[in-house]
């Protein structure tokens, strides 16, 4: 009776214990690395898993409820993680959105949210195409009352319903002020571009003007950024392949004073290439406050002669910027 009532407790205790922790499993053909992250809406991580040696991440962990990010070293997915949750994740790297999926307890969730992030990059491009504010605002409503309407025909966790429902609204009101800055970015394209003086890793003074008789691609970052790093690798590919041309790449953090060195640091063990710079009064800058710099990364193209090009450049990972800097004459 004894034994009988021992294991007993041992088994409540365990399905305790299991209701307390996230339960993640997550398989990625062609990984890039052996560690992947999970990481809160602050972009700091809540979790490093490593992979074991059936090749699979595994991890269980407490967490409080809600939103939450996966993040491979290149890409990131949004999670909704819950205690009690018991969820697999599978994914090609080489095509980490088109191919992520969930099973298990928490999956539908998951599920909505990876099959809205593929929705979204459809709907952004219906956007861009957008020239009113009155067609906007149509827009954003037809948008949000989709994902509503989405929310109500499934059978989901009520915290999940009501996080979605107010990451909708935010993320509208986003594009609306996007579109806003984006009108105001593109009467800057032809204007003359302000000087900077920055100083780079070691101290010394560099000028927009250094750069004259060159494009200048700049990337405006800091590295408390997540989508800011997820940029590196391929910002590194860029600058290779235009290496010994007539273009300069100039990274500027908006790090705050008392980073510096942790900006250094970070510089030196990531190997960041071309212009590294270090803005002064960070986000209060004179150049960032001239070119409107309220989110990053923010990418500016300057031409030969100090002249912007465009004010909201593409993204190295956007495959349209090598196709643009194809046709400049380097």
């Amino acid at each position: 009776m004894k034994k009988m009532l021992g294991l007993m407790a041992f088994l409540f205790s365990a399905l305790v214990w299991a209701q307390d922790q996230v339960a993640l499993k997550i398989e990625i053909t062609n990984r890039i690395g052996d560690v992947v992250y999970i990481k809160n809406n602050m972009g700091k991580d809540v979790q490093q898993v490593n992979v074991n040696d059936k090749g699979f991440f595994e991890a269980r962990f407490g967490v409080a409820e809600g939103m939450y990010f996966l993040f491979d070293g290149a890409e990131y997915a949004r999670l909704f993680l819950k205690n009690g949750f018991d969820l697999t994740a599978q994914l090609d790297a080489k095509a980490f959105d088109a191919t992520l999926k969930f099973s298990g307890k928490g999956a539908p969730e998951n599920n909505f949210l990876a099959d809205k992030t593929r929705q979204d990059a459809t709907m952004e491009a219906e956007f861009m195409k957008l020239e009113t504010d009155e067609a906007v605002n149509q827009f954003c409503e037809q948008q949000k009352n989709a994902v509503y309407q989405k929310l109500e025909v499934g059978t989901f966790d009520p915290k999940f319903v009501s996080n979605v429902k107010l990451m909708a609204v935010q993320e509208l009101m986003q594009m609306k002020t996007y579109f806003k800055e984006s009108k105001a970015k593109s009467k800057m394209n032809g204007t003359k571009a302000p000087n900077f003086e920055y100083v780079d890793v070691t101290g010394k003074k560099v000028k927009l003007e250094d750069f004259k008789g060159q494009y200048v691609y700049i990337d405006i970052w800091a590295t408390w950024c997540g989508p800011c790093r997820a940029e590196i690798p391929a910002l590194k590919q860029t600058e290779a392949k235009y290496h010994g041309k007539k273009i300069a790449f100039v990274s500027i953090s908006v790090d705050v004073d008392k980073d510096f060195e942790k900006w250094k640091k970070f510089v030196a063990e990531k190997q960041l290439g071309g212009t590294q710079l270090f803005a002064d009064k960070n986000w209060e800058s004179d150049f960032m406050k001239h070119f409107g710099v309220t989110s990053i990364p923010r990418f500016l193209l300057i031409d030969p002669q100090g002249n912007v090009v465009n004010a909201d450049a593409n993204r190295p990972s956007d495959p349209k910027l090598t196709a643009i800097f194809d046709k400049l004459p380097l």
